[in-house]
């Protein structure tokens, strides 16, 4: 059997996390966990102190995003699949048109797309690797979905209201883009996330910033006669996140390190900082890439290529798997490719928690196996 090579400590980043799925979490939101925890986890969702933080979480997701005048912050149960189901029980009157463009904008369409009460999906797709130029203006659409960021494949998607003359609402998917990627709330009606990734919190909870509009379009579909199930009742979302809390209990220990990493965020500089820090270290990983001779972005076009989840496609005589299992195995992790997308790749993601220097370094180990580390 062959061993696994030892790369040099020397080399090694001080934080071996690369994932794409959950986000690294900072040393400081697990100890935020230890300080709150004999007073916080295990107390009433509906009682003060857990309706403060979440309180708390409220006000710093508008700072931090600059929320518009009107606009409200909602949170529901659940991660952005759920968001999904919710968003076409109680935001789609009649019919979505969405940007399909990796697995993630595909699913939301397909959600939709069999929905028995709504007409059938418009669903504007592109190869992986690429993106439409933008939504395509349809009678009857009242909903333009489409992801932000693209997670699977590392393209991103500008964010600009699609301005309709019907009062169709612009819904972004910002999972993997938010806390990391450059936003203007005014060119969206609902810009919805699940934290674990530049937020480096927990799943299991939905986060969105809702537009007036939006807030209407809630109260006029659930007004509709339309059956919701209570727990995907965005109306309820609404109505429990005025008052600081959900549906159901939440899950604290995300909501303590979500409160925690905002506070972070924001003494840096908030969302200005994080964008121009992923900007970085998302360069180092595509200016390494177009030097190298083994590997190549997987997105052609730079201007598509995302700042937060970078995709590196390799040559056919350099093993991709073997390069993520020689770094897994060094503690190096999560680096390989979207499971579905079948290609001889690696995935890095660069969310606001990954410093530069653990950026370089994870470079030089990449180097390094591809040298010594592939026989």
């Amino acid at each position: 059997m062959t061993s696994t090579p030892v790369i040099p400590p020397s080399l090694l980043p001080e934080d071996g996390r690369f994932g794409a799925g959950p986000s690294r979490v900072r040393a400081e939101q697990v100890a935020a966990l230890q300080r709150t925890g004999a007073s916080l986890l295990g107390t009433s969702h509906r009682q003060a102190p857990v309706k403060d933080l979440v309180a708390r979480v409220q006000r710093r997701l508008g700072e931090f995003f600059s929320l518009p005048e009107g606009h409200e912050i909602v949170l529901g149960l659940g991660g952005s699949s759920t968001f999904w189901d919710a968003a076409a029980f109680g935001l789609v009157s009649s019919r979505a048109e969405h940007l399909s463009f990796g697995e993630f904008g595909s699913k939301f369409a397909s959600v939709t797309d069999r929905a028995p009460f709504l007409e059938p999906s418009v669903v504007v797709a592109t190869p992986a690797g690429s993106r439409p130029e933008g939504p395509e203006a349809v009678s009857g659409v009242d909903v333009y979905a489409w992801p932000q960021n693209e997670t699977s494949t590392g393209v991103a998607m500008p964010v600009r209201r699609v301005h309709a003359d019907d009062g169709a609402l612009t819904v972004v998917d910002a999972t993997s883009a938010a806390g990391g990627m450059a936003v203007d709330l005014a060119e969206t009606d609902v810009y919805y996330f699940s934290p674990q990734k530049n937020f480096g919190s927990d799943g299991g909870i939905w986060f969105a910033a809702f537009s007036p509009a939006a807030l209407e379009r809630v109260e006029s579909v659930a007004a509709s006669g339309r059956w919701i199930p209570d727990v995907l009742s965005l109306r309820t979302a609404v109505e429990n996140s005025r008052k600081h809390q959900t549906y159901n209990t939440p899950a604290l220990a995300g909501l303590v390190m979500l409160d925690e990493q905002l506070g972070w965020l924001l003494e840096q500089g908030g969302l200005p900082w994080a964008a121009a820090r992923t900007a970085e270290t998302s360069g180092l990983v595509y200016d390494w890439a177009e030097r190298s001779e083994a590997a190549h972005p997987f997105v052609a076009e730079p201007g598509h290529r995302s700042p937060v989840v970078c995709t590196v496609d390799f040559d056919d005589a350099v093993d991709a798997a073997r390069i993520a299992a020689v770094l897994r195995a060094n503690g190096v992790v999560d680096v390989e490719p979207y499971r579905k997308l079948g290609r001889n790749q690696l995935r890095i993601a660069t969310f606001a928690s990954v410093p530069p220097q653990d950026v370089r370094a994870l470079l030089e180990c990449i180097d390094w196996t591809v040298a010594n580390g592939l026989d």
